[in-house]
Order: C-alpha cells, then structure tokens, then sequence
C-alpha cells in the first residue's frame, strides 16, 4: 500500500511541473497539508498526582510539565481496568475488558480485535510505525513484531542490560537510543506513529532490596528529601477495609515496600528517580524531534497504563477500585494548536479507551464503530462538549486469588463497586462531594438507597452492552 501511494505522489508532482510548463501562468497546486506524526508514551504504574505541572511538591518532571505547559492536560484521566494487560489491551482495541477479554492467564487478545487496532490501521493509512518497550499483551494470529514496521521490546528483568563494550544500561535509557534510531530512519515523506511504553516505574518484582532500579544519569536524585508519610497512612483506614481487601495483594505488596519508615524512604527515593529518568528520556526525544526537523508537526500523547497505591489505605500496588487505583496522569500535546488553547487543564473524564479513537482522528483516519472510547480532539481544542460523559463502567477480571474480581461506576459524584465473587455480593457506595477520600462506605445507609439502586442499574446496563460487543456476537 506504500509503494502506491507513494508511486501516486510522484506521479501527481511529475504532472503538476508538466502542466506548469506547459501552460503560462499556471503554477502548481499547493503541496497537500503533511499528515501529523504522533508519538505515544506509556508509563507504567504512575497516579495522576505524580508529576510536578500535577502540583506534586517534591518529583521533578521538567520535560513533561513543560508538554502539558504547551498542551492540554487532563485532571480527570482514568483507566477502566486498573491492571497492565487488561489496560494495554484496551489501549490497543478501543475497548473494556469486558469487550476484548484480555488479562493475565487469558487467551490471547483476538486477532478480530487486533485488525482495528490504531498500530495497524495506521500501517494500513501508509504511516511508518514504530515499538519500543514492555507490549505486555499476547496476540492471536500475529507475532508482535508483525504488527509495526519496527519493533524494539525490553523487557524489565533486569533494568540494567549488559552492551557490547561490557557496560551496562538501564532499559529506560535504551528505549531513548531507540526511538532516537528510528526517528533517523522514518522513510522520506512518510508520517510516523511511535508507540513507547516504558517499563518504569515498575518495580522489580524479583528484587526484594531494590524494588526500583533507576537510571545512572539521576543518581542522587531526593536524597537529601524527606518524602511525607502517605496522605491516607492511619491505620484506622486499612483496618475499616472488609477482609478480602485486607488480605489482598494489596498488602502483601505493602509489606515488601512501604511498611516501615525506612524502606518507605528509600523505595519512594527511587520510584521518584525512575520517573524522573522517563522524564529526561523524553527531553532527549523531543530534542531529536528538533534536530530532524519533526517537532512542528509531531503530537505526543503521555498516559499511564493504571494508577498506584504508594502506601496509602495501607496498600501496595493498584487492582481495586479507589481512586489511586483509577487515576493517572494524561497530556496532550500539539504543537498546532493556538496560543489561546495551550496550557490548559481540562477536567472532563477521559479514559485510557479514548487514546486509540484520538491517534486515529488526529492522523485522519476514521474511528471504528466498535471502539468504546471517545475522541479527545474536541477537549483539546477547547470546543463545547456539554454532553460529554458524565460516568464509565469500570472492572477487575483477573482470575487470581489475590485480587477480587469488581465491576462497578465511577461516576462524577459517585462510585459504586460490586466485588462479585463474595458471598454474599460486596457492594461499596461512595459519595465524592461529601466524602472525597472514599472513607465511608454509603451501600448500606438508607438515605442512600435509590441512588445505590440507581448505580446498580447503571452497572448492570453497561456490564451488558460491553458483553454484547464481544466479536463472537458481532453479526458480519
């Protein structure tokens, strides 16, 4: 497909310089609009307050508050499912997990859902297409690889790798070379789409002493810091939690990072120094972009993959329902929009399932009927969304016994959870505007009763809609 479009191109500049010649005072058309580059980065397990432009007193993130200085940053950003598989699957296909049924131990994502992903429709459209990184997602019918024009997978075990000449780099810094290697090498007159997903900041899992391997270049980085014990640390919170919770993943992790005072500061140090080591990855990409001359018309797209307990309620990690679990940062930013436009911090709900339907419409392309999300590109470009959404349907499907399986609500007012597989049903109702640290549990408060019927419907309705989008109920 390419070759013929670029074969077109040639063809229709040869003739316009033809008939320019041949015609006096005839001039070529004008060169059609180049199509915008966009390059996309995942950060794993980083909230939406971690970021200094997200008002954070202590992480340094100068490159990633400057994009959201000249973008749009979004306050109220989620993911649907709060587990890396199930996220990045949905970022690919557009949809919840309850749509696409991918998660840890799950068959592989479906080749169905693959075919409309954004990687392969924008190979389809003749843009050059790039991966580098953690792709965390099993695929039917392809090898990974075969799903871009180049692709670059690091994996976290270990953080450092061992080069050629002896020394050793840390995967952060390869995928900077990386994408450096690639934005050299995108094929003339081709537009480009970069999808980098780092594996920080991730902890080693494997490595009890040194749960976050930063890179070399930050050593040093909050040494001398007091990092603040959690905002939601008082024991009374963890113990209000129901059993299934207090005896979840969520605190077997706390007691491998944050239980004491000591491995708190230490782990909090380094987790801050593996993102500020993203954020210095990324200052060097968008000087490449610079020195090839792509930065005026590239878009990039910053997203974390789920949210992150760093201690608070007494837990580790992400999985339920809580905001910490939900929220993570989202930026967008284009260096076409208007002065007036940038800067921005916009509030509406966006959701992880909305970054696909984005790259699509900002390279042109038409969005699949079937994606769940919505386009963005009318909040970033500051126009009235008055009906936009007001709730998602969120979810937890992972068969482990760790981690409870929920469906649930988020609403923005409300959050309503339903943890399925207790006996009886496990139900939590909060209320945001009286309650907005989730203290208080409102399922079983009378006053509350018609609006936890209410959120029960909504669940309900929703739960089935995305069921029936499966590709099995699909009518060709």
């Amino acid at each position: 497909m390419k070759i013929k479009q670029q074969s077109f191109v040639v063809v229709a500049g040869i003739g316009a310089i033809l008939l320019s010649l041949l015609l006096p005072g005839c001039t070529p058309p004008p060169k059609p609009e180049q199509r915008p580059n966009v390059i996309f980065l995942l950060i794993d397990d980083q909230r939406n307050t971690s970021l200094g432009c997200a008002g954070h007193p202590i992480i340094k993130t100068p490159v990633i508050d400057d994009l959201a200085g000249h973008g749009v940053r979004f306050s109220n950003a989620f993911v649907t499912t709060s587990i890396c598989a199930a996220s990045r699957a949905s970022i690919f296909t557009g949809m919840h997990e309850r749509t696409h049924q991918f998660t840890f131990n799950t068959k592989p994502l479906s080749q169905e859902y693959l075919n409309t992903s954004y990687p392969v429709l924008l190979r389809e459209a003749g843009y050059h297409t790039g991966f580098i990184g953690k792709f965390g997602v099993e695929v039917e019918g392809y090898q990974p690889h075969e799903l871009f024009d180049s692709f670059r997978a690091l994996g976290r075990w270990m953080y450092f790798k061992k080069q050629q000449d002896g020394s050793e780099r840390h995967i952060t810094e390869l995928m900077g070379d990386y994408a450096g290697d690639f934005l050299k090498n995108v094929p003339d007159g081709e537009p480009f789409c970069l999808s980098l997903s780092f594996n920080a900041s991730h902890a080693e899992d494997a490595d009890k002493e040194n749960h976050f391997p930063w890179p070399k270049a930050v050593d040093g980085m909050y040494e001398d810091v007091e990092i603040p014990e959690p905002r939601l640390s008082d024991p009374a919170i963890y113990e209000a939690q129901p059993d299934f919770l207090k005896n979840s993943i969520n605190r077997d992790r706390y007691y491998w990072r944050w239980d004491t005072p000591e491995k708190y500061q230490k782990n909090m140090r380094a987790y801050f120094r593996m993102i500020s080591g993203v954020d210095r990855v990324i200052g060097r990409i968008r000087d490449e972009l610079k020195q090839n001359g792509q930065d005026e018309n590239t878009v990039i797209i910053y997203l974390g993959d789920n949210g992150y307990y760093m201690g608070d309620r007494g837990f580790a990690g992400k999985w339920s329902h809580y905001e910490e679990s939900l929220r993570v940062p989202l930026i967008i930013y284009d260096p076409r929009l208007p002065e007036q436009q940038r800067g921005k911090v916009q509030d509406k709900m966006a959701l992880n399932i909305d970054v696909p339907s984005t790259i699509l419409d900002i390279c042109g392309l038409d969005i699949p009927e079937q994606y769940e999300g919505q386009n963005l590109t009318p909040l970033v470009q500051g126009e009235d969304m008055s009906d936009w959404r007001n709730d998602f349907f969120c979810e937890h499907l992972m068969e482990t016994p760790s981690i409870p399986k929920w469906e649930g609500i988020r609403h923005e007012r409300y959050v309503y959870a339903r943890y399925f597989e207790q006996d009886p049903a496990y139900e939590f109702l909060h209320d945001l505007e009286t309650d907005p640290d989730q203290l208080k549990n409102y399922a079983s408060d009378p006053d509350y009763l018609s609006k936890l019927e209410e959120m029960r419907s909504r669940c309900d309705a929703l739960k089935s809609e995305y069921e029936s989008n499966r590709i099995e109920k699909i009518v060709k």
